[in-house]
């Protein structure tokens, strides 16, 4: 609902005479903002996506059945040969995605959209960053600042498409630099006032020299929209994880071996420290590069590549925004003594969630069983590297549209045999599904966690 205000005109005796300094302050402000638009707007792009859904939640009837469906985010070029980071909940499970690119035509108009397909390089769900690429050479893009310079308080600009509206623009100011929403999670925010919505997903935060601060993520709201608490991922972890996708295609997660927990007054006081806030390793795995480095349980770790370590979750991530094969410098004091130690990161074994970077969601369909699925070979192994066989398949995901037909499989399971039939690929698997009618009992052999274990369901 539209409502119209109006009020009787004031007189010309009421109408005060601004000082002719202030209208200029205002009127440079404004000029800024609109350059500031004019120059960042033909980097930030509509992301289109096309996905499946469930139908009939709720109704056994329509269970396994989907529709497809179309949802909008944002993006932001940042290399001239095309490619884009937006969001990985934007892309996730697309079977098309197609991004609106503000350009002019080579008859000169004012630059207006035009649609061209995208493709997924690949993303991070656990930071919520993905990468496309769309054919093109020389296009507008924009780069990244250095997050750790961001200060409360800063002036900052989100650009996007809120609600399906491309290029919108709104500004605000970061309402905090490192917001910690989960205390398990390594992740960290930037939080700002600037009015972000649904839709604005994937686009840049900005900074008035129209550089990006962050990636806009989510929102605080008890009514659905915009009341002030919005959230962007920061510009250096963007960086570094758009960088190690568009190498690899995903992301590798490294670990040193040790807890580190926040040194409180009372923790100081009990364990006799000369200090009351910092960083304590509670433990130091066996046979870990934390071990192999020399570090043991009870060191306090006071910085790490010269930056201080004020709490747990500071040496959390700094691990966590390093890739596997890079060293770490670390300043520690045991007892009396101050030292430095070098610690190798190592990639983190056994994580199933990686899996799901190596499934492309139609080719790794396995409907009967409700499951995305693929074949255990050497980019299995890497994120799998002790399994009890050399072939099978592996459980990439149970996609929520199918989870009603899924007999029990969750993500990392591997999949040896159907009815004592051997299974060594997708192809296998889908074959001896083939077979298979509505009311005949599977039998599944499968490894979860180093154990093997049978999964039996009556197929649907």
């Amino acid at each position: 609902m539209i409502v119209l205000l109006s009020a009787p005109a004031p007189c010309a005796a009421q109408i005060a005479v601004k000082s002719p300094r202030l209208s200029k302050v205002l009127a440079d402000y404004s000029a800024a903002i609109e350059d500031l638009a004019q120059s960042a707007s033909p980097a930030v792009v509509q992301v289109l996506v096309q996905t499946v859904a469930p139908l009939g939640k709720g109704d056994t009837q329509r269970m396994g059945f989907v529709s497809e469906q179309e949802a909008t985010g944002s993006g932001v070029i940042v290399d001239p040969d095309g490619y884009i980071v937006t969001n990985a909940h934007v892309v996730q499970n697309a079977r098309r995605i197609d991004v609106n690119i503000l350009r002019s035509d080579e008859r000169g108009q004012e630059p207006h959209g035009h649609l061209v397909p995208a493709k997924l390089i690949g993303l991070d769900r656990q930071v919520d960053i993905a990468v496309l690429k769309i054919e093109g050479q020389n296009l507008p893009a924009l780069s990244f600042l250095n997050s750790d310079n961001l200060r409360q308080g800063q002036f900052v600009l989100a650009l996007g498409s809120p609600l399906g509206l491309q290029n919108s623009l709104t500004h605000g100011v970061v309402s905090a630099t490192l917001r910690q929403l989960d205390p398990e999670s390594p992740m960290v925010y930037i939080q700002t006032d600037a009015p972000i919505n649904r839709g604005n997903s994937g686009g840049p935060l900005l900074d008035v020299e129209g550089r990006i601060a962050g990636i806009n993520t989510m929102i605080f709201s008890e009514s659905g929209g915009n009341e002030g608490i919005g959230f962007a991922i920061p510009a250096n972890l963007v960086n570094d994880v758009y960088r190690r996708l568009r190498k690899d295609g995903r992301v590798r997660r490294g670990s040193i071996g040790v807890i580190p927990e926040t040194i409180t007054p009372r923790l100081g006081a009990a364990l006799g420290l000369d200090m009351d806030s910092g960083v304590i390793l509670s433990d130091v795995a066996p046979e870990s590069a934390a071990d192999a480095a020399g570090l043991e349980p009870g060191d306090v770790v006071l910085s790490i590549d010269g930056k201080p370590m004020r709490e747990a979750r500071d040496l959390i991530l700094a691990v966590f925004q390093r890739a596997p094969g890079d060293q770490l410098s670390m300043e520690i004091q045991r007892g009396k003594e101050r030292m430095s130690k070098t610690v190798a990161i190592l990639e983190r074994k056994n994580e199933p969630g990686q899996l799901e970077e190596l499934a492309n969601y139609d080719a790794a369909l396995v409907r009967p069983l409700g499951i995305l699925a693929v074949t255990v070979d050497e980019k299995v192994n890497l994120i799998m590297p002790d399994l009890r066989r050399l072939s099978g398949v592996a459980v990439a995901a149970v996609p929520a549209e199918y989870a009603g037909l899924n007999p029990g499989l969750v993500a990392g399971d591997v999949i040896y045999s159907l009815n004592n039939q051997r299974i060594a690929s997708l192809d296998e698997l889908r074959n001896a599904l083939r077979d298979k009618k509505s009311g005949d009992p599977i039998a599944l052999l499968v490894e979860r966690s180093g154990q093997l274990i049978y999964v039996t369901a009556t197929l649907e």
